[in-house]
């Protein structure tokens, strides 16, 4: 913590010197860094201060032999390791986009009502774990299926660190049950996709080009009334350099549709040439695999045995029930844990 400690010095000596404000962009780069490196140090520094504190008490008490005083302290001691433990992890977030808020896509894949039905479950699972967290969001887009669930849903989650977290979930889901939609009661196997991104708070000052944009209107497919129902309000955006589109739906006014959609293309077109960057820096892969067998990140299994399993670091668990529920953060930490 001594280099980060020095470099929160460094940066807060820069932002009292007069000229600090004369580039507006570095400055907020300069300050939004402070901010993040304050984050870890100062629960880090309290947490180290508490140690001592408690280490001197245990002294006094030991010395005194006052074991009820001991207990009490012993118990101090443990919240405190849990503490550090938290400490830790939340260091593990420290990229560069981890404290913005995120845009959850879902998708259907190979496997037509069946993989309507689980990017539907899928959707229940994280807006459960939403919830869980403490955090909000806000649905932009719905799609749903022809017989049942969802053929895409696309959601902002609002929170600290709420892409820090997300970010692990990217990937395809695969889901092996016996299907409530086959009379025969035949075991089937679904694929949906996940995939998060990042909406900063300097997303607005990120420029596209007009001519790259192709705008298209349509009517919402989702709830809000008959007025949504009736008119061209619903807005799909395309970046046509990319091919990246963006769709909102949730605005009664096609103009409040089009100012969500450009919001979300931005931070959509800005993540993927982020990943182009990191793949070629770091010689990374960092593209979206074909939503199909071979491609998962986690398995789902309901029959003929119940277990949940994350390829990617091995953590599974047969409590199927509890991570449909929203109980993913056993999955989410151990790939921070081991990818940071």
């Amino acid at each position: 913590m001594d280099v980060v400690e020095a470099r929160v010095a460094e940066l807060e000596e820069k932002a009292v010197a007069g000229d600090f404000w004369n580039d507006t962009n570095a400055a907020k780069k300069t300050l939004r860094e402070i901010k993040e490196a304050k984050r870890v140090l100062d629960p880090w520094k309290k947490a180290f201060s508490d140690g001592q504190e408690l280490q001197q008490f245990l002294q006094m008490a030991l010395e005194e032999n006052d074991t009820a005083l001991v207990a009490e302290l012993r118990n101090q001691t443990a919240a405190l390791e849990r503490e550090v433990v938290r400490i830790e992890f939340a260091r593990k977030m420290s990229g560069e986009d981890d404290a913005a808020s995120a845009v959850l896509s879902i998708h259907s894949g190979a496997g037509g009502t069946e993989s309507c039905d689980w990017a539907d479950m899928l959707y229940r699972m994280y807006t459960r774990w939403i919830e869980r967290k403490g955090f909000t969001y806000e649905i932009y887009d719905h799609q749903p299926g022809e017989g049942a669930g969802l053929k895409s849903v696309t959601l902002e989650v609002r929170g600290d660190y709420a892409y820090g977290h997300l970010k692990a979930e990217t990937g395809v889901h695969r889901l092996v049950r016996i299907s409530p939609f086959d009379s025969n009661a035949r075991r089937h196997t679904s694929f949906a996709s996940v995939y998060a991104y990042p909406l900063v708070e300097e997303i607005d000052e990120y420029e596209l080009d007009e001519k790259d944009i192709r705008v298209d209107t349509y009517r919402s497919s989702g709830a809000g009334g008959q007025h949504v129902n009736k008119t061209d309000s619903a807005v799909r955006m395309t970046h046509l350099p990319t091919n990246i589109a963006v769709a909102c739906q949730n605005e009664r006014s096609q103009m409040k549709n089009r100012s969500v959609a450009l919001r979300l293309l931005k931070a959509r077109v800005r993540q993927h040439y982020k990943e182009i960057e990191e793949k070629e820096r770091d010689a990374k892969r960092a593209v979206k695999k074909k939503i199909e067998w071979g491609s998962q990140i986690r398995s789902y299994v309901l029959h003929p045995y119940n277990m949940v399993k994350d390829h990617r670091t091995d953590v599974e668990t047969s409590n199927t029930g509890a991570v449909l529920d929203g109980d993913i953060d056993k999955f989410i930490e151990a790939w921070l844990l081991q990818c940071q």
